[in-house]
């Protein structure tokens, strides 16, 4: 797609600095090459910049997966990689780049392209401007909601309103002190912003590099989800289900291929991949990193097609199993990470478990697995309780969105239910690592060059 190379998108540390020398930069110089509806678009279509490069320390500490004790000492790997597999309570980036910076950086744009809109030359339609307003806003609300995921506490509604959640940019001004505002504001940022984006996209576009009504609807759903507030993720969910709930057959997916699915299949409505991490290679030879767990590789069932798809035995590591069903077609540890039918299904069906409608959970479920299994061999899931509806949805859920950056994200929120949380465990070289529910080290530590350049408060140890 069209790219504008001569609008220089500034590292978001200079966002954050307060050192003097920055000063005198005034983004009117930058703005002045956006002169139309055309030149906005192209900004929003840079694939380069806006749909790749999402944060992975999340995925990096999630369960899904573990390293041998060989890979853990192996070059491949830094320190800082170290100790966040192993949940260290200094685990800490010293750059910005990878994590912070360049998500930040998409927010960036997205309010460049939002202040443009009121100065471009052109005269375009109203369905133009407005699709443009919804893709910047839909933007900075999925990149806002990624940061959050990593740098702030889950959202709990007894304490969001105190707990610290991360800087919102509302401008493209570099000189604009930063600030941590709380997890309360940092959500109702974003779903606001989804919420105007969804009335302002079109329904769909050809491409599911763009955002689009779908996608919005789609983001509101997760993160309802995330606040615990089930029946507007109902809501949005019915909304991104009327307008498309494509489903792959995987009697028709490839069992060997190890990039079984191609970028922008039937099932994705955002296309969005995470920043590349040294401990997710899924390659299948003996030296990979990533080896899926073995507690989610026993709970498929032998005529689950994913059981084949997903995982491949490595060679020369018996009984071990690689992750292959990345929705991005590579094996390098770039994951997934964006918006699908297949999650909106388990979405809904795990907020009909909670509000106690065990019919449409199981209805749900059911018509996801179908889906799933080998032909002729699938036999629908019953349930006789809210309890055993959401057992089953949360399992599945486990097993359809492995290493999809979901993980992380379910373990902060299933934390706050007694009957869901856990404490995870590790053992390298012989040694115990352990993150218990509701630690604080769920909300990682913001990286070294980012509290260097500003004042803004770092998470608590």
């Amino acid at each position: 797609m069209k790219t504008i190379k001569f609008i220089i998108l500034i590292p978001f540390t200079l966002v954050l600095s307060s050192c003097q020398k920055y000063l005198d930069i005034k983004t009117e110089s930058q703005q002045t090459f956006i002169e139309t509806s055309k030149d906005c678009q192209a900004l929003l279509d840079n694939y380069g910049s806006l749909n790749i490069a999402y944060p992975s320390d999340g995925i990096s500490s999630s369960d899904d997966y573990f390293i041998t004790d060989n890979s853990y000492i192996s070059n491949a790997l830094t320190q800082e990689d170290r100790n966040f597999y192993t949940w260290q309570a200094t685990a800490q980036r010293a750059l910005a780049s990878n994590q912070w910076t360049r998500t930040y950086n998409k927010i960036y744009t997205a309010n460049l392209v939002l202040e443009s809109l009121n100065k471009i030359r052109d005269n375009p339609a109203q369905s133009t401007r407005n699709a443009l307003r919804g893709a910047a806003l839909f933007f900075r609300a999925f990149s806002y909601w990624q940061i959050a995921q990593i740098y702030s506490l889950p959202y709990v509604s007894t304490n969001a309103d105190s707990n610290l959640g991360i800087p919102l940019r509302y401008t493209s001004d570099i000189n604009e002190v930063s600030k941590r505002g709380t997890v309360q504001q940092t959500y109702e940022r974003i779903v606001a912003d989804l919420k105007e984006a969804s009335s302002l996209l079109p329904n769909t576009f050809s491409v599911a590099s763009r955002p689009s009504k779908v996608a919005a609807e789609a983001m509101l759903a997760r993160v309802y989800l995330t606040m615990g507030e089930y029946l507007l993720a109902i809501e949005s969910a019915n909304i991104a289900l009327q307008i498309k709930n494509d489903l792959i057959d995987y009697n028709i997916i490839s069992k060997t291929n190890v990039t079984p699915f191609v970028r922008f299949n039937n099932e994705v409505i955002f296309h969005a991949v995470s920043v590349q991490s040294a401990l997710l290679n899924s390659a299948i030879t003996a030296q990979n990193v990533a080896k899926i767990n073995p507690d989610i590789v026993s709970t498929y069932d032998n005529n689950d097609l994913r059981k084949t798809i997903y995982l491949k035995p490595i060679a020369g590591s018996s009984g071990s199993f690689s992750f292959t069903g990345n929705y991005e077609p590579t094996t390098n540890g770039t994951l997934f990470i964006g918006l699908a039918v297949d999650e909106l299904y388990l979405t809904r069906a795990e907020c009909y478990a909670r509000t106690e409608n065990v019919t449409q959970a199981m209805s749900d479920l059911n018509t996801l697995l179908r889906t799933r299994w080998s032909s002729g061999t699938y036999t629908d899931f019953i349930a006789s309780s809210p309890a055993e509806a959401l057992s089953k949805v949360l399992l599945e859920r486990r097993k359809e969105l492995l290493m999809r950056g979901l993980r992380w994200t379910d373990l902060r929120r299933l934390n706050n239910d007694l009957n869901q949380k856990i404490d995870l465990i590790r053992i390298i070289q012989g040694n115990q690592y352990r993150l218990l529910a509701n630690d604080n080290r769920y909300a990682l530590l913001i990286p070294a060059e980012v509290i260097v350049n500003s004042n803004i408060e770092q998470n608590k140890r």
